[in-house]
């Protein structure tokens, strides 16, 4: 896809660095791992790389807590390896984005290291400040994602400071035009570098009630989404005042027009709030962000009418805007656990790459998406994430979805030499690449063919969406664009659905998931089938 909107109706492949392949050794993946394995990239019929933070920093949070913007941390490789990918990308045809926490930093980055050793330093005002309340609490009862206050003492300065992660991610200060000019610097290093383009990490975050007003309860019955259990207190309150402030509005103008001055660049916010959706509506403007996802269909709720409703809200008011649609990635558990109730089979793997692929939006599909591979059981032993460590046994965190790649049946999984950061279940050697590779029946196979033939149909690519009223168990929606109109239809359930189908429709050979039959004027649904059809 070439063009100033090349970003519109891509597929965009997220690359989970620690885990994709690694090349040294040391148990971990790496740059030169991502290299080795673009023909492999190439060859699924994705537009883009989206690669999780590579950066130098202490890991706390793996990549998410940066000491370093301009820099790749050594255990991913180097600056050079980094322009190698780029160039080796662009040969195949791959943008490369990458990603960007601008909202926090690592504790260990020199700005929070000046910051913190006094009231009057030049970097003083760069982190959110306060003093405690007269009985030494915090200033305010805002609460960290990762379980507990966000804030903590710091005896160098006896004040607090906010973090809306772990308290080695301390929030930047937005406020200050410094701040927002540095991070702005930061997008432009690696835009001069040929960079396509940015994951915004957290980008509803930057900015912070200045009058540090509490956040108010939520009722019980709203305390839910995302992860956020009952027994996190963080779906305690409503986020008013520590994240999605008007503030920010202005600040993605000034991203945008930061990338207004390069071509072919684009911008995609993760966007989570209290009504993502309507954020979403903000943010995703032709001046502000191109694209941006939120996690509406990252919960437990995969049903016909939970997407349709997320769809239609979005649709009917994002007007210029343009979605990005994920169900998997690296901080929730894989789909066809989530949404498979313990399936997790190869046609409803090969369904889930066909659904999302095929909503209006451009789509971000996570390593392994194309492997149908199921959440991993990570033993408490073995577990890295401090959140999943934080919230055990009722959450087990984020490893179960970003264990190593499998790319054989070899030791290891064909992924390292060593003994990996996180242990590879035997469910994913199963399902490892070379094998699939060669079984023209597999999940990856029809991944392939799915987004290949995808390329050919511009109502999927960049069709206005229209959904239709068909049985609980199956979401039906027209898709249209440029004279083409596409009849979409998913069986969601386990088990075989007939339903009447709109008249005068002509089924196209669609690869992918398991067809559905046209028979008497019904479409006869296998399990988790599909249909796809040219409406008269």
């Amino acid at each position: 896809m070439s063009g100033q909107q090349w970003w519109r109706g891509a597929v965009i492949y997220q690359v989970y660095p620690r885990s994709f392949l690694d090349t040294d050794g040391d148990g971990v993946g790496d740059l030169p791992g991502i290299v080795d394995r673009l023909d492999y990239i190439a060859s699924l019929g994705v537009d883009a790389i989206w690669i999780s933070p590579f950066f130098k920093s202490p890991m706390a949070d793996f990549g998410y807590d940066i000491a370093d913007y301009r820099d790749v941390d050594p255990l991913f490789g180097t600056l050079e390896d980094f322009d190698r990918l780029l160039r080796e990308a662009h040969a195949r045809g791959l943008k490369v984005m990458v990603d960007q926490v601008p909202s926090h930093c690592s504790i260990e980055h020199p700005w929070f290291v000046e910051s913190r050793q006094d009231r009057d330093n030049p970097k003083a005002d760069w982190f959110v400040w306060a003093d405690a309340r007269p009985d030494g609490s915090p200033p305010n009862n805002w609460l960290s994602i990762f379980g507990g206050v966000a804030w903590t003492w710091d005896p160098r300065r006896r004040q607090y400071y906010l973090h809306n992660f772990l308290s080695s991610q301390p929030q930047l200060n937005f406020h200050s035009a410094e701040v927002r000019a540095a991070q702005l610097d930061n997008l432009r290093f690696w835009l001069e570098r040929g960079m396509d383009g940015f994951r915004l990490d957290s980008i509803n975050f930057p900015f912070h009630d200045a009058q540090l007003r509490d956040n108010p309860a939520k009722p019980m019955e709203l305390r839910q989404g995302r992860g956020f259990s009952p027994d996190n207190p963080y779906a305690f309150q409503y986020h008013t005042y520590n994240n999605t402030r008007p503030e920010n509005l202005a600040f993605l103008e000034d991203v945008r027009r930061l990338m207004d001055g390069y071509a072919d660049v684009a911008a995609l916010g993760e966007i989570s709030s209290d009504d993502s959706l309507a954020t979403m509506v903000e943010y995703v403007q032709p001046h502000r962000l191109h694209m941006g996802y939120s996690f509406e269909l990252l919960t437990d709720d995969g049903s016909a009418a939970h997407i349709r409703g997320t769809v239609e809200a979005l649709e009917s008011k994002l007007q210029d805007g343009w979605p990005c649609w994920a169900i998997s990635n690296h901080d929730v558990q894989r789909a066809v656990t989530r949404w498979g109730n313990g399936e997790a089979g190869d046609a409803h793997a090969k369904q889930l790459v066909a659904l999302v692929c095929s909503l209006r939006g451009s789509v971000c599909l996570y390593q392994g998406e194309e492997l149908g591979l199921p959440e991993a059981d990570v033993p408490y032993e073995a577990l890295q994430d401090p959140y999943g460590k934080a919230f055990w046994p009722n959450f087990k965190g984020r490893d179960g979805c970003r264990t190593p790649m499998p790319w054989s049946d070899r030791a290891q999984a064909g992924f390292s030499s060593a003994k990996p950061w996180l242990p590879v279940p035997a469910a994913h050697i199963a399902r490892n690449v070379a094998a699939q590779s060669a079984n023209p029946a597999s999940v990856l196979n029809a991944a392939r063919a799915f987004l290949h033939w995808r390329k050919s149909q511009p109502a999927l690519v960049e069709g206005a969406i229209r959904f239709l009223d068909a049985p609980a168990q199956v979401l039906a929606f027209v898709r249209e664009h440029d004279g083409q109109r596409l009849l979409v239809a998913f069986n969601l359930s386990p088990d075989p659905v007939a339903w009447t189908a709109p008249a005068g429709i002509e089924l196209l050979p669609a690869p992918g998931a398991d067809a559905a039959s046209l028979r008497d004027g019904a479409l006869h649904f296998p399990p988790r089938g599909a249909a796809y059809a040219i409406l008269g």
